[in-house]
């Protein structure tokens, strides 16, 4: 693993930066509340809908800025990258308003839905088996024949910058909180949360929620150093990724816990959302609320923030009734 001094660690000037070079391609998201979630946690909770992102999440925010930031003459090459989905479908998004090709490897498993929207914003589709050792062997070969612009999905301080723009919103549409709680795999978005956070409001305890399935972050955190699980299996397709140098150091540093919750819980706190709220959200995103609902005694009498990373997902297999 590289030292931490041999990266570049995005600043918040970064974040600042990447704000006003997305804002034309991304929706300020509204926070909602919740009288039925206050009732029943004992909190007051904040949701920040990044499910009605463009792209129909959170990471249309890095995927733009790395997109825009490019130089014209490395932008001609295009972009390309990994991801089980919602990377992939936002970097095809901001490719697209850029006019620029992209290449994306996504598992062979990753949701019809997410596959569907990549075409649809333009990108190419190489198809991996899913773990991680596929993913990126796979996309070498890609990325050697495009000579394209690699956009990690989260290790990049591009990435890293633009998630954390979803926190200075939130920051300024509730005037604070006492808790913000954002879902983990690779850590993107913990990361940008971690790093805009820190610097305007370092008051704020940041909780990292996880599926206990797929808690290779939760074992990172209580070991000390990175964990990664090659292939794990959990129903958050989005958090089957493991932690990176760059995520690992904003984890490591700024995060005061990591909380999981069972493949069941999340099924409910998804389920429960819908019914209540009115709002899609996929699994990944449920499980902030998960871990709340799981831990009401953690979260009682406080603010929370809980961002809610996303809504893609494929409306003819909901979990409730595979069950």
């Amino acid at each position: 693993m590289k030292d931490v001094s041999e990266m570049y660690i995005p600043t918040y000037d970064d974040v600042l930066e990447a704000h006003e070079r997305i804002a034309p391609y991304i929706h300020r998201t509204p926070v909602l509340t919740s009288s039925y979630f206050n009732e029943l946690t004992g909190a007051e909770l904040f949701f920040k809908c990044e499910n009605f992102q463009k792209a129909g999440a959170f990471k249309v925010r890095g995927a733009s800025n790395a997109v825009f930031g490019l130089s014209e003459e490395d932008a001609a090459k295009g972009v390309c990258t990994h991801s089980s989905g919602n990377h992939a479908l936002s970097l095809s998004y901001a490719a697209g308003r850029r006019g620029i090709p992209c290449n994306v490897v996504m598992p062979r498993t990753a949701p019809e839905a997410k596959k569907a929207a990549v075409r649809g914003y333009g990108g190419i589709i190489t198809e991996c088996e899913p773990s991680t050792t596929s993913r990126e062997e796979v996309f070498a070969e890609v990325q050697a024949k495009t000579g394209g612009d690699f956009v990690h999905p989260y290790n990049d301080p591009r990435v890293i910058a633009g998630q954390g723009t979803c926190s200075r919103e939130f920051m300024e549409q509730t005037g604070g909180v006492d808790m913000m709680v954002a879902p983990i795999g690779g850590g993107g978005m913990i990361s940008g949360t971690c790093l805009t956070l820190s610097n305007i409001a370092p008051e704020v305890q940041i909780i990292a929620s996880e599926p206990e399935q797929a808690d290779d972050a939760y074992r990172s955190f209580k070991a000390g150093h990175i964990i990664a699980d090659d292939a794990p299996e959990t129903i958050a397709d989005g958090l089957k990724v493991p932690l990176k140098e760059r995520t690992w150091h904003f984890v490591s540093n700024y995060v005061s816990d990591i909380l999981t919750a069972s493949e069941q819980e999340i099924i409910d706190a998804m389920k429960l959302t819908w019914q209540r709220m009115k709002i899609v959200m996929e699994p990944s995103c449920a499980v902030p609320l998960a871990t709340i609902l799981k831990n009401k005694e953690k979260f009682a009498g406080k603010r929370v923030g809980v961002i809610v990373t996303g809504g893609n997902v494929d409306l003819d297999k909901l979990p409730w009734m595979l069950n």
